[in-house]
């Protein structure tokens, strides 16, 4: 699909006791790509990035080979996984919510200052021009913040640490359709900065509108994969996912 992934999964299944919930499961992100896995409620897509991640409940038992920067890394704790560049962004959000929104964003560049860099704050300025909300709302709890607000602020903190690849978990449940627009236009935008994004998303339309490539997961199994664009006119797709069947025929 691609010269040098930034991270390459192949074979990974996930079990919890006698129940899988992901088989065999396949994909490939390079820098600057942004790639979605599209899916019903309960399909796998939450399961896939925590084993990725390395995230799993300890009920789970992962298999299978996750590759990142060329490295096999499925060993590798979460933390271990954070300081080389990964980032996953939960469903959750799991804002510090007493917090200002500048004090969660330098919590989100915790990782750099304690590897000894000195210019561990460089991305405040970036996040700021990308979410001018989070700026206007600096000295806010983080709880204050609206649903929306507080999606920007969850992405803005991961971007503090200068991931090399970002997973996004749902980034769109729950908010309001223009909300759901300049979230994802945010998201498109950090293309230009080189991050490999992996985006877990219900909203199929939107997903594939901003990706370059596309997998669709259907009860723990990867059904369909391909170019996003070419995704988007697939009759699958429309007919499952993008709610289009009476106008497209």
């Amino acid at each position: 699909m691609m010269a040098d992934p930034i991270l390459e999964v192949s074979g990974l299944s996930v079990r919890y006791g006698k129940v899988e919930a992901l088989h065999n499961g396949k994909l490939q992100v390079a820098a600057g790509q942004i790639v979605s896995v599209i899916g019903p409620n309960g399909a796998g897509k939450s399961t896939l990035l925590n084993a990725i991640m390395g995230a799993l409940p300890q009920t789970g038992h992962a298999k299978g080979v996750v590759r990142y920067l060329g490295d096999d890394v499925a060993a590798l704790a979460v933390e271990r996984r954070v300081s080389r560049g990964m980032c996953l962004v939960p469903e959750k959000r799991e804002l510090f919510s007493t917090m200002t929104v500048e004090d969660n964003l330098v919590l989100g560049a915790y990782r750099r200052k304690r590897a000894g860099e000195r210019n561990f704050l460089d991305q405040l300025d970036h996040v700021f021009d990308l979410f001018p909300r989070l700026k206007e709302r600096r000295k806010q709890a983080a709880g204050t913040l609206s649903g929306g607000e507080r999606q920007m602020l969850a992405v803005g903190r991961a971007l503090m640490g200068k991931p090399r690849l970002l997973m996004l978990d749902e980034p769109s449940l729950g908010l309001a359709p223009l909300i759901v627009k300049e979230i994802f236009h945010i998201v498109s935008a950090l293309k230009q900065t080189g991050v490999a994004t992996l985006l877990i998303e219900q909203n199929a339309r939107a997903a594939l509108q901003i990706s370059d490539y596309g997998y669709v997961l259907e009860t723990g199994e990867f059904a369909l994969e391909g170019k996003a664009d070419a995704l988007q006119h697939n009759r699958q797709v429309i007919d499952t996912y993008l709610g289009l069947a009476k106008k497209a025929g």
